[in-house]
C-alpha cells in the first residue's frame, strides 16, 4: 500500500478565507492529495508579527473554518517548535512524527519566486516534493533538474488575501462572502 500523500499548507491564516479553502479543495481533488494539513504559523520569519492576530485565535478560526471536512486537518506543530517557524523544521518534525506519510509542500508562485531565501531551501528541494499554485504577476520557472519533484498546479487563481480582508473590514466594507461561513460572524462582529 502506498503512503498517504499529505499536502502541507503553511500560513498565518490571518484570517483564513475562502481562497485558502478553495485551493486546498482543488489540490485534494486534482493533484491526488489524500489530505491537506493547514499548518498555522505563529510567526512566519518573512512577515511582520505585529500585523498578526493572536496565534490561538488564528488557530481556532482555522479549525472552525474547515469543520469536519475529512480531507482537511489543522496542524499545531509549529506551536511546539522554536520561533520563528521555518518550513524545513516543520517538515522534518512532521516526518518524524508521521513516518508513514509522504509530505508535499504547498507554496504560492510568490514564494517560489523567493524560495532561494528560505532557510535550508536546498534540503527542502532534495527531500520533499513541492506543489506551486499560480499567483497573478508571477511567472513560475521550474529548472529541468527539479521537474520530477516540483510541479506547478493548474489551480484557479483566486486573488483574495487576508490583508485585503482585514483592510476591507477596517474600512467598514461588507466582505461576508470572502470568509468561510463558520467563522464569518466571529470575525465580522
Amino acid at each position: 500500500m502506498s503512503s498517504q500523500k499529505i499536502g502541507i499548507f503553511s500560513g498565518s491564516f490571518n484570517p483564513i478565507h475562502i481562497g485558502h479553502l478553495a485551493l486546498a479543495n482543488y489540490l485534494c481533488e486534482y493533484e491526488q492529495l489524500d489530505e491537506v494539513w493547514f499548518v498555522v504559523s505563529p510567526h512566519n520569519p518573512l512577515k511582520n508579527s505585529e500585523d498578526l492576530q493572536n496565534e490561538e485565535q488564528r488557530l481556532e478560526w482555522t479549525k472552525l473554518a474547515i469543520g469536519s471536512y475529512p480531507k482537511f486537518r489543522v496542524s499545531e506543530i509549529e506551536f511546539t517548535l522554536p520561533r520563528p517557524s521555518y518550513s524545513i523544521q516543520t517538515l522534518h518534525a512532521l516526518r518524524k512524527q508521521f513516518p508513514e506519510k509522504e509530505f508535499i509542500l504547498i507554496i504560492g508562485a510568490d514564494n517560489w519566486d523567493c524560495f532561494n531565501k528560505w532557510r535550508d531551501y536546498k534540503t527542502i528541494l532534495a527531500e520533499f516534493p513541492i506543489l506551486i499554485y499560480p499567483r497573478k504577476e508571477f511567472n513560475v520557472v521550474i529548472p529541468v533538474e527539479l521537474s520530477s519533484t516540483v510541479k506547478l498546479t493548474n489551480a484557479p487563481m483566486l486573488e483574495i488575501s487576508s490583508t485585503f480582508i482585514r483592510e476591507a473590514i477596517s474600512e467598514g466594507k461588507d466582505v461576508r462572502f470572502f470568509l468561510p461561513e463558520r467563522i464569518r460572524d466571529v470575525i465580522l462582529n
